[in-house]
């Protein structure tokens, strides 16, 4: 019986080799799709998008420098060696920030490769401008500059959960909030003068709920898990500071009207301490 047994094992793998190596279409093989590609947007996205519809016409010139990751976070989670916790893209993720309002020029100093190529090949008469003509252009000059950094990424500022089990059956709940946060200025490109600053920080939010049957059934463990987990994204969450961040920049720097369902909310939790201290 055990040899029938060995056989028919042998057998069945033998047939789902043959069907993982058998004849391909002449066409090939149709890939999975799963999601379509969709806008990357947060929750401020429309409020940067509301001042395209405000006119005006002498726009100012923003350049965006380095604005790093110093959190100094890293994970291992990928099984491939240390890799960084948060995007290192937050200086594009500004850029397209400041596209989104539609009120400012944008020049490039974040990777200078392309604009020095551009002058050496205008100062050496390869490159062809109007009419045909080559001609030795200025390139144009910034009004302000932004850098800064991701400056936090906290765990556990709350986790929290519950779990019961009676006779091998049970189930819990577990929730966690982390936060992020962003420093950042706006440099004066002619007198480098720090013309404005700011910083601000999301928390994000996740939780996990599970359920479980363990049983012995004759000399057989049967064990069954479900759960769900849902998290925050939290390069979202990145996005969304920087998003608001450019919000800032537009009303508070600039001058442009805001509107009350974008306002930044303005949380201290530390205002009864301070006043415990004082009194």
């Amino acid at each position: 019986m055990r040899h029938i047994k060995h056989t028919s094992v042998i057998a069945l793998t033998f047939a789902l080799g043959a069907c993982g190596t058998g004849v391909y279409p002449s066409s090939g093989v149709k890939p999975n799709f799963s999601f379509p590609v969709t806008t990357n947007e947060t929750p401020y996205s429309s409020c940067l998008t509301g001042f395209a519809g405000i006119k005006g016409s002498n726009l100012p010139t923003f350049a965006v420098g380095e604005v790093a990751d110093k959190t100094g976070q890293l994970s291992t989670q990928s099984g491939s060696g240390y890799s960084t916790v948060l995007s290192q893209g937050v200086s594009e993720m500004m850029m397209s920030a400041l596209y989104k309002t539609q009120k400012v020029r944008m020049v490039e100093r974040f990777d200078l490769r392309v604009p020095l190529a551009e002058m050496r090949m205008t100062e050496q008469g390869l490159v062809a401008r109007e009419g045909g003509a080559s001609q030795r252009g200025a390139v144009r000059g910034s009004d302000f500059v932004i850098v800064g950094a991701l400056t936090e990424l906290n765990y556990n500022i709350v986790s929290e959960g519950a779990r019961l089990s009676i006779g091998g059956i049970g189930g819990g709940a577990r929730t966690v909030v982390i936060n992020v946060a962003l420093d950042m200025r706006v440099i004066n490109a002619r007198s480098f003068e720090v013309s404005y600053v700011s910083t601000l920080q999301k928390q994000i939010y996740g939780y996990e709920v599970e359920a479980n049957v363990f049983r012995f059934f004759g000399n057989q463990l049967v064990e069954f898990d479900a759960g769900r987990i849902q998290n925050e994204p939290l390069q979202l969450g990145v996005r969304s500071v920087v998003e608001m961040g450019v919000y800032q920049i537009m009303t508070e720097f600039l001058g442009l009207p805001g509107s009350q369902d974008c306002a930044l909310v303005q949380v201290n939790h530390y205002d009864s301490n301070s006043t415990k201290k004082d009194s």
